[in-house]
C-alpha cells in the first residue's frame, strides 16, 4: 500500500512536519495541505511520507561516498551529522565554503555525485555549484522556498528542531531498507531523539 505512513500521523503532526511558513511560493503549491487561520500554510503530510520514499529509493542507488548532505541551518546539523554517520555519506553541517564542488585547487575539495540539501535558500552556495557541475539535488523544502533547480523535493518544515530530526529520522531509515541492510523498522537501531538538536 503506497499510501501508508512511515510513522504515525501524531509522530508526524507533533514533530511540525507539516507546520510551514506565512509566505507560500507557486513552486509549492501542491504540497499544500490547507492554510490555517493564523496565515500559516500547512503541509500534506501524505506528499511528505510519499517523497521521503522516493528519496529513499532514489538516494539508495549511490554510493553513500558519493552522496553530500548539507545544512546551514542550526538545528539540521545534528540530522545531517546522524544521516552521514549511520549511513556513511559525506557531509558538511553549518558553514559551507564557496568553490567546495566546483574548484580542485581548494583543501576541502569534494565531488559529490548528488546533494541533499536542508532547506535550498539557507544552502544556495551549495544549490549553485551543485546546478553548475550538473548534479542532481534533492531537498526538504518549505511552504515558501523556490523549487526551480530541485531535481526531488521532500515538502515539509525545514526550519523546526523536531521536524528535522524526524525526515532525517525516516530518510535514514528508509535508505537503510533500500539497501538491504536492514529488513524491517524494528531494526532500526536508532531513535527519534538521536537526531534531535539540543536546545
Amino acid at each position: 500500500m503506497t499510501d501508508e505512513l512511515l510513522i504515525s500521523e501524531e509522530t508526524f503532526l507533533t514533530s511540525g512536519v507539516h507546520i510551514g511558513t506565512q509566505q507560500k511560493s507557486a513552486d509549492m503549491m501542491q504540497f499544500i495541505y490547507k492554510v490555517r487561520n493564523d496565515g500559516l500554510y500547512v503541509l500534506d503530510i501524505k506528499r511528505t511520507n510519499e517523497r521521503i520514499k522516493l528519496a529513499a529509493k532514489f538516494l539508495a542507488q549511490y554510493d553513500p561516498e558519493d552522496i553530500l548532505v548539507v545544512s546551514a541551518r542550526q538545528y539540521g546539523q545534528k540530522p545531517v551529522r546522524m544521516f552521514a554517520k549511520i549511513l556513511g555519506t559525506r557531509v558538511i553541517p553549518g558553514r559551507f565554503i564557496p568553490g567546495r564542488l566546483t574548484n580542485p585547487m581548494i583543501e576541502d575539495f569534494i565531488e559529490p555525485r548528488v546533494i541533499l540539501v536542508t532547506d535550498p535558500a539557507a544552502d544556495s552556495q551549495t544549490m549553485k555549484e551543485a546546478i553548475s557541475i550538473g548534479i542532481p539535488v534533492v531537498a526538504l523544502c518549505d511552504a515558501n522556498n523556490l523549487t526551480r533547480y530541485v531535481d526531488l523535493l521532500i515538502p515539509g518544515n525545514n526550519k523546526g528542531r523536531k521536524s528535522l530530526a524526524l525526515i532525517y529520522y525516516l530518510l535514514t531509515r528508509e535508505i537503510l531498507k533500500e539497501r538491504k541492510v536492514i529488513e524491517s523498522d524494528s531494526q532500526y537501531l536508532y531513535k527519534l531523539e538521536d537526531f534531535e538538536a539540543t536546545l
